[in-house]
């Protein structure tokens, strides 16, 4: 069904304004009718749209994709090591191998002593992901999640970037599909979106040309979804890249969607220019991060999520982002990941128990709802009443 401009009297008026650029015009209009934008389009939202403009556009697709709720879930990560063969040049997490003294390795016990750590909490998540270790394989990974799995049946996995898979593939001389059904069978339901940085191979080439390429990722994404598992997809910018890079990065994952259906959400990830080889680089502003979120979610029309991780881009602007498209703020997570803090995260000590979340997202004028992995919806906080003690509680 056709979406008439006049449900969204403010959205309609803005595109009615004398001045307004007639390329703008006719994209906002197509928004409003529901209709796919164009590559050419998109570049053309980052190009000329202001951050007002791209705003209202995003709210009103973010609203009525899903009026004001805000999902979050209780999840907690675990870090397996940061020893990586890989070497990323925007990375501040991971240690060589040569130099694994500096980095950290956990034993299969340690793992689940962090699970067991979460007894009788009511977490719905494990996270797992971490650095390309050579000897952690596949068979090391599958045994560590039999291990959770009975331990803790209900406990969600979502874990392994494409580009550990596409290693402890390679490595175990099986083939995409027989790693995945391996890996599905020992416990893994899901997959994070990490490794995907920028597609664009002449990008790629410069900032991790040593790990899975374009193809490669999506392959292992596409074999994951067809065997019923859900992913999520990430975009790292604000770096070297363009922004025709940013919209050939995003048309191969809608692509991928139309095929699959597969995909969650997509998560776009601010670079940071923290202890890496990439400090040189400046970072992105707030205006250009609320920009790329909105035209992430006009976009990316066929992707039912947009996640924002509040860790990385801090507690104020991820309110922001949730109107600007965003309709997702992760989870509670823990202080135990390192991941966002050695990036030069905005939250150092990334930790908010449910009270203190709920209240960030209600804060916004939004509805914080608690879902699990794959976005069923567990609990409505939008009527809670917190204590003091709950909200400051960590």
């Amino acid at each position: 069904m056709t979406m008439r401009t006049t449900e969204y009297p403010a959205v309609s008026m803005l595109l009615q304004q004398p001045n307004l650029d007639t390329d703008l015009k006719k994209i906002g209009e197509k928004v409003l009718a529901q209709q796919r934008i164009t590559p050419e389009e998109g570049i053309i939202l980052f190009e000329k749209g202001d951050v007002t403009f791209l705003g209202a556009l995003a709210n009103q697709m973010r609203e009525r994709l899903h009026g004001h709720k805000t999902y979050f879930n209780r999840n907690f990560h675990i870090e397996p090591t940061n020893v990586c063969i890989f070497t990323c040049k925007f990375c501040a997490y991971s240690r060589s191998y040569k130099h694994k003294e500096e980095g950290w390795e956990l034993s299969t016990e340690q793992m689940l002593d962090i699970v067991k750590g979460y007894d009788g909490k009511p977490v719905t998540e494990v996270h797992i992901v971490g650095g390309v270790h050579p000897k952690m394989n596949m068979d090391f990974f599958c045994d560590l999640m039999r291990k959770i799995k009975a331990h803790r049946p209900d406990l969600h996995i979502k874990g392994f970037t494409a580009v550990e898979l596409d290693y402890m593939f390679r490595k175990a001389k099986v083939s995409v599909e027989e790693g995945m059904r391996i890996m599905n069978e020992a416990g893994l339901q899901s997959m994070p979106g990490g490794g995907a940085e920028i597609f664009a191979p002449e990008i790629r080439s410069q900032i991790c040309h040593d790990k899975v390429d374009a193809e490669g990722w999506l392959n292992i994404h596409r074999t994951a979804h067809n065997l019923g598992m859900h992913t999520n997809a990430t975009m790292l910018y604000g770096h070297i890249e363009q922004y025709h890079h940013r919209i050939d990065h995003m048309e191969r994952l809608r692509q991928l969607q139309d095929e699959t259906h597969g995909f969650n959400t997509f998560i776009p990830l601010k670079f940071r220019n923290k202890d890496n080889e990439m400090s040189h680089v400046r970072e992105s502003g707030i205006i250009e991060d609320l920009k790329m979120y909105a035209v992430a979610r006009l976009y990316m029309d066929n992707f039912p999520h947009l996640k924002a991780y509040w860790p990385m881009l801090g507690r104020s602007t991820s309110q922001l982002t949730l109107s600007f498209g965003v309709n997702d703020l992760d989870g509670t997570i823990d202080d135990t990941t390192k991941i966002y803090s050695m990036a030069g995260a905005e939250e150092q000590n990334p930790s908010l128990n449910t009270a203190q979340l709920a209240m960030l997202i209600k804060q916004a004028g939004r509805r914080p709802v608690e879902r699990d992995t794959v976005y069923n919806e567990i609990k409505d906080y939008t009527d809670e009443v917190f204590t003091e003690e709950e909200l400051a509680k960590n």
